[in-house]
């Protein structure tokens, strides 16, 4: 089926990124003028911004990128707050405020499993995916991860299945939720773009609360605030909780599920997940309870003893005389970083054998609940970045730092501080990448941002 009737001719499309340039190039296919708009000046956005003038698109660009919008449809990218006066002024006027993701829900015929979570949702996703093509031969990836899903949205039927990653900036303006919605989990993140924890967690809670009877909701039940948001669930949604004996839960190293007809039934054996970390245990845990009843029991076991992580995320670059390298650059918040020094953690704190790099971006979320499990874990801290001087006084005013201080050094150039960090290792020892915090700033991405520490990694 070929979408042609989309119930508009014109469209801001507003952010000229890696998203909304496929997402121009499929409205225009279907005869929809797009004006594509974006505060950056037009020298930062060639030759793209040529080559859409080439097909038609008209450019704004600047701090009067928002002005004057007369267009039907406004669709924005995933960082742009959807409260924006202009926006609510074109609203009031009719028009119809919507994104790239908002359109391929309301079309998509596909089964869709969303994921979602402050940590952890990258890995669930791709776990997830990989187990639907090992059944079914065929998944559709996309969201957070992946490629744009619109512009393939007619090779999908009914009979297929699309996993998304979903940011708290996608689902904020959601109507529309998955048919199995997953949240891993919720903690701090992002406060530097929502106005509070409340909307944060708003937003997360848009990947379920458009389900219809007969949906899935997985839920993290550890974390207090997803075990309270279970009492959201509609009518007729199904609950499963991880973590939880009426659900998924661990029992003597073996994840289990309580099937409401089978019983308790052993699905995978934690020894055999190949991923490091209690964190990417409780990631198997979510991703069972979304595919239970869809995925066989074997093809979840053939998958953990085989899938070795996703790039970025405890990424073990190389091992150099007698010292490991991993790049977790993912790790763009303190609980991420707790999660990956726990990967590692000693069992006593004269074993401590971690160097790791921490600071970047300040998106205005606490580092106090970091200062312990530093101490705990890292027999050395190198900081860098905007947020070097809150991670130290996060440290330093932590009561372990008294007992078991390791030594902390800082360096705002971030090749420096990489090359301290590499200077302190010892044979045995691990130099790990966990920022806690967002790369912007010194890189354009955490993608960039690990691909360049692996860059430095591999010329030692």
């Amino acid at each position: 089926m070929k979408y042609t009737d989309l119930g508009f001719t014109t469209a801001s499309v507003v952010g000229i990124g890696i998203s909304n340039i496929p997402l121009i190039g499929w409205l225009t296919e279907r005869g929809v003028k797009v004006t594509a708009r974006d505060v950056k000046p037009r020298e930062q956005l060639e030759p793209a911004a040529t080559r859409l003038e080439e097909n038609g698109v008209r450019i704004i660009c600047g701090e009067a990128y928002l002005d004057g919008i007369t267009d039907e449809a406004i669709f924005r990218a995933p960082g742009i707050r959807y409260d924006k006066p202009q926006f609510r002024t074109a609203v009031e006027r009719g028009a119809k405020l919507t994104s790239e993701m908002e359109l391929f829900f309301e079309l998509c015929p596909a089964t869709i499993i969303g994921v979602t979570g402050s940590d952890g949702k990258t890995t669930t996703t791709t776990i997830i995916s990989k187990l639907i093509e090992a059944q079914y031969g065929k998944v559709y990836v996309g969201g957070n991860i992946g490629g744009p899903l619109l512009p393939r949205i007619e090779e999908m039927t009914e009979n297929d299945w699309a996993v998304v990653e979903l940011s708290s900036f996608q689902l904020h303006t959601m109507r529309r939720s998955p048919h199995i919605a997953v949240i891993t989990n919720i903690s701090p993140n992002h406060l530097d773009y929502h106005i509070d924890m409340l909307e944060y967690i708003g937003a997360k809670r848009n990947i379920f609360r458009h389900q219809r009877p007969g949906d899935r909701v997985v839920l993290n039940y550890k974390n207090d605030i997803t075990r309270d948001l279970g009492r959201d669930i509609g009518d007729g949604a199904q609950l499963t909780y991880f973590q939880n004996e009426n659900g998924v839960f661990e029992r003597d190293g073996v994840i289990c599920y309580h099937d409401a007809k089978r019983g308790d039934v052993e699905v995978l054996r934690e020894s055999d997940i190949l991923l490091p970390g209690h964190h990417n245990i409780e990631n198997y845990m979510a991703a069972i309870g979304a595919v239970w009843g869809i995925v066989d029991i074997e093809r979840i076991t053939e998958l953990a003893r085989t899938f070795g992580g996703v790039e970025h995320r405890l990424e073990l670059i190389r091992e150099k005389d007698g010292v490991r390298y991993y790049n977790s650059s993912i790790d763009s918040s303190p609980t991420r970083t707790i999660a990956a020094l726990s990967a590692f953690a000693p069992r006593q704190p004269q074993e401590r054998n971690i160097i790791v790099l921490c600071g970047g971006y300040d998106k205005h979320i606490p580092f106090e609940p970091l200062g312990e499990p530093l101490c705990r874990a890292a027999k050395a801290v190198v900081l860098t970045g905007a947020t070097a001087p809150k991670i130290k006084i996060a440290l330093t005013k932590c009561d372990a730092y008294k007992s078991i201080p390791p030594k902390l050094y800082e360096d705002a150039v971030f090749d420096r501080a990489v090359k301290k960090a590499c200077s302190l290792a010892l044979p045995g020892d691990i130099v790990l990448l966990s920022p806690a915090c967002a790369s912007f700033g010194a890189f354009k991405n955490f993608e960039e941002r690990g691909r360049h520490f692996k860059d430095l990694i591999n010329a030692l």
